[in-house]
């Protein structure tokens, strides 16, 4: 077993897996889950956003071709199971995907599904359809599918440019749901309609989300669940109380930093509290197609200048892991930096003085000191776990003489401002759809991507990004992967603060919820059975 599979195995076994162990309990049928939410959603659409905020509400809506064993933590294409698939394979080359759909299924208002949702769907987010998504943010991920024919009308096959082992991974993400072909997008922005276990019954923006079970579901059996009731309490403070008076059967996922879950233990210790990765990483953005971040130097300075270490002790509860490269590191990952090279990267040098003194040197040469500032302005998501570290992050940025003013941007604003470039710096959590690098490095580093917020592009990382994604010896896929990272973090491409390590609380009674390695595929709610 080759070290990163190992490490991996190690980060699986620190999580927590879930609430109640599947399969030694019999499973009662019955009772309506009650969720919160952080917030409106900025629409109910997943193909057109880049937030949690909306899987969470339009997952339970919605099928896949594949998904990920929500039963399993591990998501990998080992662990994929066929969702609105029956069963898929690959041609001689690699470079034909051949998928087999379900029959008998029908979307939620009578019609039936069938193969031209699929390809009406994929060929939407790929661009090349008359129907137009208004952000496309993930449009990158399906840039290498040359073509999808609907073959019959129960099979697609994808034809790739070339071989990519990733496409199977991001398909089973719950950023890729199938939509209904007989239906606009733009009205799916308003009001989701699938093929899944439970329909969307009814939506009061500042209120709730109200879900029933669809008797006509496909999965013999499922879901064990009534329906869903989602209540939005905007508040961190207000939805912790709530958990605490048991007015939820379980938090907002990853809702709770080390400092909240000791406050919620010690009022509640019958809580069960799971620690895991949600595949978020907090970054620092800086518009690299505008003066005067378009300065490599820079870039680099702003790096250096970044305690990380503090950042994990004084907003984190001293529960993250600091500056790790863009991929999830090990042991919660597979593909991240591993800790020995961690100390080539810009701010993680070891001693934190002797950093920002390299940073000082470079403001020097580039004309800035105590008595003439750098002044700039940094935009953040509205959110609190946004602006606490946007206001960290300017204290840092004092540090090496860059003056900084903050500016919160509605969470209904903020990725088509990111999107348009509309910044000058900015502080964001990224989140990955799924611990692969084609999910992470073609969305946010590619020169083309819609995600690529920060508008760096390198033609000679383009390229090893390409060839990592066409790899398929894993060690050599990792090592390439690796020196990319390292490459990203040298330049400056956008400086990873942290990758973060949140709790999600649930009442012992809620069973089968299991923790994935990262927060967007899990929320089909399928499996999820209530013991009361």
């Amino acid at each position: 077993m080759n070290r990163a599979k190992t490490l991996w195995m190690l980060g699986a076994a620190l999580m927590v897996l879930l609430a109640g162990t599947p399969g030694v309990q019999a499973q009662k049928y019955g009772g309506v889950l009650r969720l919160l939410h952080r917030e409106d959603p900025p629409s109910l659409s997943i193909h057109d956003e880049a937030s949690i905020s909306t899987n969470f509400v339009a997952m339970p809506v919605y099928n896949n071709l594949m998904l990920f064993d929500p039963l399993k933590p591990k998501e990998s294409a080992e662990t994929i199971i066929g969702d609105l698939a029956e069963r898929w394979a690959w041609s001689a080359d690699s470079k034909t995907l051949t998928v087999s759909l379900r029959q008998g299924v029908e979307w939620h208002d009578g019609r039936p599904f069938t193969a031209r949702d699929v390809k009406q769907t994929f060929d939407m987010v790929r661009g090349v359809s008359a129907q137009r998504l208004k952000l496309n943010p993930r449009r990158s991920w399906y840039a290498n599918v040359r073509e999808i024919v609907a073959s019959a009308d129960y099979e697609v096959i994808f034809r790739l440019e070339r071989p990519q082992p990733a496409l199977l991974v991001m398909l089973a993400s719950g950023y890729a749901p199938v939509y209904p072909a007989h239906i606009a997008p733009s009205e799916l922005r308003q009001n989701a309609l699938g093929t899944g276990p439970f329909r969307l019954k009814s939506y009061v923006p500042d209120k709730a989300f109200e879900y029933v079970k669809n008797p006509d579901y496909f999965v013999r059996g499922r879901p064990y669940l009534d329906g869903i009731r989602m209540v939005i309490i905007k508040s961190l403070n207000s939805r912790a109380a709530a958990l605490q008076a048991n007015q939820t059967d379980m938090s907002w996922p990853h809702d709770l930093s080390a400092t909240i879950k000791k406050q919620v233990e010690e009022a509640v210790p019958q809580l069960v509290f799971v620690l895991a990765s949600p595949n978020v990483y907090e970054n620092l953005l800086m518009n690299d197609r505008r003066p005067p971040f378009n300065d490599a130097r820079l870039r680099r300075a702003v790096a250096l200048a970044m305690d990380r270490q503090s950042l994990v002790k004084s907003v984190h509860g001293g529960v993250g892991i600091p500056g790790a490269g863009t991929n999830l590191p090990p042991p919660w990952g597979v593909w991240g930096i591993p800790p020995e090279k961690m100390s080539a990267v810009p701010g993680m040098g070891g001693v934190m003085e002797q950093e920002r003194e390299k940073a000082r040197r470079i403001m020097r040469d580039l004309g800035y000191g105590p008595a003439k500032p750098l002044k700039v302005n940094v935009s953040t998501r509205a959110l609190a776990i946004y602006v606490k570290t946007a206001i960290w992050m300017t204290d840092q940025l004092k540090e090496v003489w860059i003056d900084a003013t903050l500016d919160q941007v509605e969470s209904g604003r903020w990725y088509g401002k990111m999107a348009r470039r509309d910044y000058q710096m900015a502080l964001n959590l990224t989140g990955v759809g799924v611990d692969d690098p084609d999910a992470n490095l073609i969305e946010n580093y590619a020169c083309a991507s819609r995600r690529n917020y920060s508008g760096y592009c390198n033609p000679d990382v383009e390229q090893k990004i390409q060839l990592q994604s066409a790899e398929t010896d894993f060690n050599k896929r990792l090592e390439l992967v690796h020196e990319i990272d390292m490459q990203l973090q040298m330049e400056g491409a956008r400086p990873i603060l942290v990758h973060r390590l949140t709790y999600t609380a649930f009442w012992p009674y809620v069973k089968n919820v299991v923790m994935h390695q990262t927060q967007y595929s899990l929320w089909r709610l399928q499996e999820v059975w209530l013991d009361k």
